[in-house]
C-alpha cells in the first residue's frame, strides 16, 4: 500500500458480486476501501500463500510469511497437515508490487500454528508456544540449516493467547510479549528466566499477559509490563517508546491501545485479589470498557485509547515518508475482528498522550478481510497480511485454502 493517488478511494463495482465471486483472488480489491491519498494492490494470494498469521520484511524487501494451516485443528475438526506449517519467503523481483516467486524456508511438524516471525540477518525467530525457535541460514540458500530453542515453557500451545512476535528495538534489544495463557518463561535449558530484579518470571510476581525486553540472544530479560489480557505485538519507535494493543473479553467493546510505561501494571485483573473485572468493587468505573481494565484502581496505567470491539493483531510505528503526513511517525495497526487497518495519531498530553482513530484500509464489502499483520517495505509502502476467513475469535477457523498479502 503506497501513497500514490487514485481518482477514487473506493474500487468501482459495476454489478454486485455473488458470494462465490467475492472469494476469488482477482476480486479481492473490490471488497476493500482505502483512505484518500493511498492506493492498494494485491501482492500475493492463494495458492502462493494460505492462512498468514504474521509477516516480516528483510533488508532485500522480501516478505517472510508464517502460515498456520494447523491452527486449532482439534476444535475445528480439521485434518492437520502432518508436514507441519510453513515459513515462506515471497519476492517481487521486478518491482511491480506483485510477488513473482515464493519458496519454503522451513516446514516441519514442530511448527504448529506459529504466531510471530522476526528476520534478523541470517537468524529467524519464530514464536509458537511453548517455544521460541531461532532458525539459521548459514550458507545463504534461503533454506534453514539448523535451529535452536531460545525460550520454552510458555503456556498457550495452539492458542492465540500464548507467545507472540519479536520486534528489534533501536537499542539493539528484542521486545516481545505473550498473552494471559503464557504464564511463565523458561530458557533453552528449561530454567525459569529471571527478571531485572532476579525474580522468576511467573505468576508468583506477575499477572496475566506480559511484555518483555532482552538481549538478542535471549539473555538479560526484563519484564516491562504485566496484567494485560492478550497483547499481540509490541511496536517500538526510534526513540524507544513502546506501544501495543490488548484484546478484551470478546464482546465487551473494550479493545485498547497502550503506551507501555515501563514496569507498569495494566489492570486486567485486580492486582491484590486477582479478581476479574466483573467483580463489584469500590470506585467502580462508569462503563464496561473502563471496568474491563480497572482504570480507577490505584497504580493502574491509563489506557491511551479504547477502540471498541475487535480482535487486534499486528502493530508498528510508521517512520517512512511515502504515506501522507498524518500517518508519518504514528502507529499503524491491524484489527482482524472489525476488518480494518488503522492509524492512531498521537499527541503529547501531560505525562502521557492522547490519540484518535484514522482508518487506512477497510473490508467494507468483504467481511472475510482479516488483517493479521502490517510491516513496512524498504520503499516506505505498507505490507498487509490477510488471514482471510469468514470469522475470527473463539479459536475458530472457517477456511484453510485462502490468504492474501496487499
Amino acid at each position: 500500500m503506497s501513497g500514490k493517488r487514485m481518482k477514487s478511494s473506493k474500487a468501482v463495482i459495476d454489478t454486485p458480486l455473488t458470494t462465490a465471486q467475492k472469494r476469488l483472488p482477482e476480486n479481492a480489491l473490490k471488497g476493500l476501501t482505502v483512505a484518500p491519498g493511498l492506493r492498494v494492490q494485491t501482492m500475493a494470494t492463494e495458492p502462493m500463500i494460505i492462512n498468514p498469521t504474521n509477516i516480516d520484511v528483510d533488508e532485500r524487501g522480501r516478505i517472510w510469511v508464517l502460515e498456520a494451516y494447523n491452527y486449532r485443528f482439534v476444535i475445528n475438526s480439521n485434518a492437520p497437515n502432518p508436514k507441519g506449517d510453513r515459513i515462506m519467503i515471497l519476492e517481487d523481483k521486478d518491482g511491480d508490487g506483485k510477488a513473482e516467486t515464493s519458496k519454503v524456508f522451513y516446514q516441519g511438524p514442530e511448527i504448529n500454528a506459529p504466531l510471530g516471525i522476526a528476520v534478523l540477518g541470517n537468524r529467524v525467530l519464530v514464536s509458537q508456544s511453548p517455544y521460541v525457535w531461532a532458525f539459521y541460514d548459514d550458507n545463504g540458500d534461503d533454506v534453514a540449516d539448523r535451529k535452536e530453542i531460545v525460550f520454552q515453557g510458555v503456556g498457550g500451545e495452539q492458542h492465540d493467547h500464548g507467545m507472540h512476535t519479536f520486534t528489534f528495538g533501536p537499542d539493539g534489544k528484542l521486545y516481545f510479549n505473550f498473552g494471559n495463557a503464557g504464564i511463565t518463561l523458561k530458557d533453552k535449558n528449561n530454567n525459569v528466566v529471571l527478571d531485572q530484579d532476579g525474580d522468576e518470571i511467573g505468576p508468583k510476581k506477575y499477572q496475566e499477559g506480559m511484555v518483555f525486553r532482552s538481549d538478542p540472544d535471549g539473555s538479560n530479560v526484563e519484564c516491562l509490563g504485566y496484567n494485560f489480557r492478550n497483547p499481540y505485538e509490541p511496536a517500538v519507535d526510534s526513540y524507544g517508546t513502546i506501544w501495543q494493543s490488548d484484546n478484551d473479553d470478546d464482546g465487551n467493546k473494550g479493545v485498547r491501545i497502550n503506551y507501555v510505561m515501563e514496569y507498569g501494571n495494566f489492570g486486567f485483573k485486580d492486582e491484590v485479589t486477582t479478581a476479574a473485572w466483573r467483580t463489584d468493587r469500590v470506585n467502580l468505573e462508569s462503563t464496561i470498557p473502563l471496568q474491563h481494565w480497572h482504570q480507577n484502581d490505584p497504580g493502574v496505567m491509563p489506557n491511551l485509547l479504547q477502540t471498541g470491539a475487535g480482535s487486534p493483531t499486528g502493530i508498528l510505528v510508521y517512520e517512512g515518508s511515502a504515506l501522507p503526513l498524518q500517518f508519518q511517525n504514528q502507529m499503524i495497526h491491524t484489527d482482524a475482528g472489525v476488518n480494518v487497518v488503522r492509524a492512531y495519531p498521537v499527541k503529547k498530553s501531560g505525562a502521557g498522550y492522547t490519540s484518535e482513530i484514522v482508518n487506512i484500509l477497510n473490508g467494507t464489502n468483504d467481511q472475510w478481510f482479516r488483517p493479521a499483520d502490517v510491516c513496512v517495505a524498504p520503499d516506505g509502502s505498507l505490507i498487509v497480511a490477510d488471514w482471510y476467513d469468514p470469522g475470527v475469535g473463539g479459536h475458530r477457523v472457517g477456511d484453510l485454502q485462502r490468504g492474501r498479502i496487499y
